[in-house]
Formats: C-alpha cells, structure tokens, sequence
C-alpha cells in the first residue's frame, strides 16, 4: 500500500475529509438555482410515496443526497471497505443513515447468497419496513448505465416502488471512472428530476422482472436526459472530460 493511501486511511484523516466533503457539498446546494421536477406538488407526491427506493446511476451518487427535504428519514448502503468511511461520514453529516454490508457495493442483492448479499438485503428491508426511503444505484457492477436486477429484487422484495431520481448542475466535474462519475459546482444551475414510480409485483415471472428491469433501465436515462436538457448542458457521459469543468 503507497504511503498515500496509508495516510488517507487514518481515521483523523478520514472525519476531516469526511467533513469537508458534507460542507462542500452545501455549498453547491445553497449556490445553484435547482428545477424541481415534477414541480410544486413534489412534496405531496413524494409524501404519497414514501417510503420509496431512490433508483440512481452509480455516476451520480455524489449529488443525490440533495433530493433529501427536511425531516425525511433516508438510508443507503456501503461497503466495509476502509475507502467507504470518508463516504459514510460526509453522507452522515448529510443526514442520510449509512448501512454497513461487507461485500461488493453492486452485490448487495443482486446475488443475495453470496457474501455480504443477504446481509445488506436484510438492512435494506428493514429500513423500507421502518419507513425510510432507501439511495440504491442500479448499474450492473463496473458497467455503467446498464440496469442490475439487484434493485427490481429489492422492489419485489419490499413491496416499496423505485422511483429513478437525476440531480445535476450546469457546472460540474466529470471525473474519468468507470461510471462518470460526475461532482457539482457551485453558482450554476442545477435539475433534480423525479421519474415515475415503477413497482415489482412479488409474482412477477421471468419474463415480467426482465421487462421492469428494461423499464427502469428506460426510464432513469429519460429522468437523466431531462435533468441535463433543464439546465442547458448535454449529459456528456463516454466523452472524455478528465475531471475537468464541463
């Protein structure tokens, strides 16, 4: 391990980071002019629905604690991995309860027999049945934009309807990863786009879970399209950027 990584792994390091992360990502929700979609009846619709698993592309995880209003109760799911703290602990600072589950973050219920997999299933559960609202990226693991079945299973499972969610700004980052990943600026404009609710029967044969898996697919890049057209920026994911401003 380089001394770098040891170094960011010093629990001292890691709440400073943490905490620096949660501010900055303040900063860029008070300096942006955000379009709520679907408008001035969100809140109702949202309170209608809730709880509700909050279907994002892996790319923009970053910016999605933002959908959170005040008082919602909203959980997600992270690796044990020691590089998951400084996550964890921006996101804690952000209200949103961070859940635990060893095994790989895209694993969770895609295979819920493997390591790690039943565990953060049976977290995920629980918190829906408790009432909170559960952050799920959907990507199959290493391929972005494509849809896993891991999140129609939880939505079979829990009865609780996924509802893809984009949150973007004119002005961000887009950083040269696998997913895009893609980090807000401040004094721009910015979208948040909540798409349509999608529920997975517990019956659903086959044939019915493979259409809902395509449905989501669909309907996430639509809300993401939508999100990028509102502020007036093409969504540049495949095209090199290099983390720099797009």
């Amino acid at each position: 391990m380089s001394l770098a990584k040891r170094i960011s792994r010093l629990p001292a390091v890691q709440s400073a980071l943490g905490h620096v992360a949660a501010d900055y990502l303040r900063l860029v929700r008070r300096t942006n002019r955000f379009t709520v979609v679907p408008g001035e009846e969100t809140d109702a619709w949202l309170d209608r629905l809730t709880p509700f698993i909050v279907g994002m592309w892996h790319g923009q995880h970053i910016m999605i604690p933002f959908i959170r209003r005040p008082g919602d109760r909203a959980a997600t799911i992270i690796s044990r991995n020691p590089d998951g703290n400084i996550n964890t602990i921006a996101l804690e600072r952000l209200g949103i309860r961070v859940m635990r589950a060893s095994g790989a973050r895209g694993r969770v219920v895609r295979d819920a027999r493997a390591k790690g997999g039943a565990e953060g299933l049976r977290a995920m559960l629980r918190a829906l049945k408790d009432g909170e609202s559960v952050a799920f990226s959907a990507d199959v693991p290493k391929v972005s934009r494509r849809c896993d079945a891991g999140i129609i299973t939880l939505a079979r499972f829990s009865g609780r309807p996924i509802v893809p969610v984009a949150v973007v700004t004119s002005r961000h980052l887009r950083f040269n990863s696998w997913d895009r990943a893609c980090l807000g600026l401040p004094f721009g404009r910015g979208a948040m786009v909540f798409g349509e609710p999608i529920s997975v029967p517990r019956e659903a044969d086959p044939e019915t879970f493979e259409g809902l898996r395509r449905r989501v697919e669909a309907e996430m890049n639509r809300v993401h399209d939508h999100a990028y057209g509102l502020v007036g920026r093409p969504d540049r994911v495949g095209l090199p950027s290099w983390g720099l401003p797009a």
